[in-house]
């Protein structure tokens, strides 16, 4: 199995994909680690975009009631969604000062605590809906990706 995910092209782009897929990282870690792996940008890039673009619909649609369920379950999980809902928070002005741009421009930052996770989020707590909030994530994602695919493989890399 191990030689399967780390030495063949499928397992590198299936890693790449899941990678992409986990909060924090996102594509701001699986595209370094396709880079390193060996696996062509033109592959990688849009692996790790459509990795990290897959749960934000659901998180957008269904995280407040996660949240509220999680309370529910079991009252340890409180500090959990406070932290989660306080970093909403913290990003909240920056989002709805600028609506769309302001967050496809959070979303393509590729810093810590940035993100279409992040992003979905605080898009959630807003009460945007998924129509005007899917895209604007989408588009920062594009930008990220650009942004780390150019520091990962170089420009040669990408564009010759």
């Amino acid at each position: 199995m191990i030689n399967f995910l780390f030495g063949t092209t499928i397992g590198k782009i299936i890693t790449t994909f899941f990678i992409s897929m986990v909060p924090v990282i996102e594509l701001r870690g699986a595209i370094p680690y396709a880079t390193g792996m060996g696996l062509a940008p033109e592959i990688a890039i849009p692996v790790a975009m459509i990795g990290n673009l897959i749960p934000i619909p659901f998180i957008i649609l269904f995280i407040k009631k996660i949240f509220a369920w999680m309370r529910k379950v079991s009252p340890k999980l409180n500090g959990v969604v406070d932290k989660m809902e306080a970093k909403a928070e913290k990003n909240k002005e920056k989002v709805l000062r600028y609506a769309f741009w302001g967050l496809t421009i959070f979303v393509a930052i590729p810093l810590p605590g940035t993100g279409a996770w992040t992003g979905a989020l605080v898009a959630a707590m807003l009460d945007m809906p998924l129509k005007k909030a899917f895209p604007s994530v989408v588009l920062g994602v594009l930008i990220a990706g650009i942004v780390v695919a150019f520091v990962s493989y170089g420009a040669a890399e990408i564009f010759f």
